[in-house]
């Protein structure tokens, strides 16, 4: 099982970034993001159902970043707009099996590397 987070980079208040997540080795699973700031928890911000497409955001980030899948790639995106300063983290991709769609970190089994992101002007 490997997940690979891409896409991170430094961009400015009130821009852009997509990242994608590509897994490999798993049939049926549910995709998290997190995210770890300097000197804080990492915390969940989205995540979609293998099945159904079922999507959950943390209030942080609702209306402004967009999860989406590509099945037949294995990829799931984290379509980021209207970034702030407060955005900046490393983010991470987990999976786990589709028995909840959960933003707990503990109910992920298999994470990827993280991709930095830096939101500054």
């Amino acid at each position: 099982v490997q997940l690979q987070a891409s896409g991170g980079g430094a961009v400015q208040p009130g821009g852009s970034l997509r990242l994608s997540c590509v897994a490999t080795g798993l049939d049926d699973y549910n995709i998290g993001w997190f995210r770890q700031a300097p000197g804080k928890e990492r915390e969940g911000i989205s995540c979609i159902s293998s099945s159904d497409g079922s999507t959950v955001y943390a209030p942080s980030v609702k209306g402004r970043f967009t999860i989406s899948r590509d099945n037949a790639k294995n990829t799931v995106y984290l379509q980021m707009n209207s970034l702030k300063p407060e955005d900046t983290a490393v983010y991470y991709c987990a999976a786990t099996l589709p028995l909840l769609l959960s933003l707990k970190e503990n109910m992920y089994d298999y994470w990827g590397r993280g991709t930095l992101v830096t939101v500054s002007s």
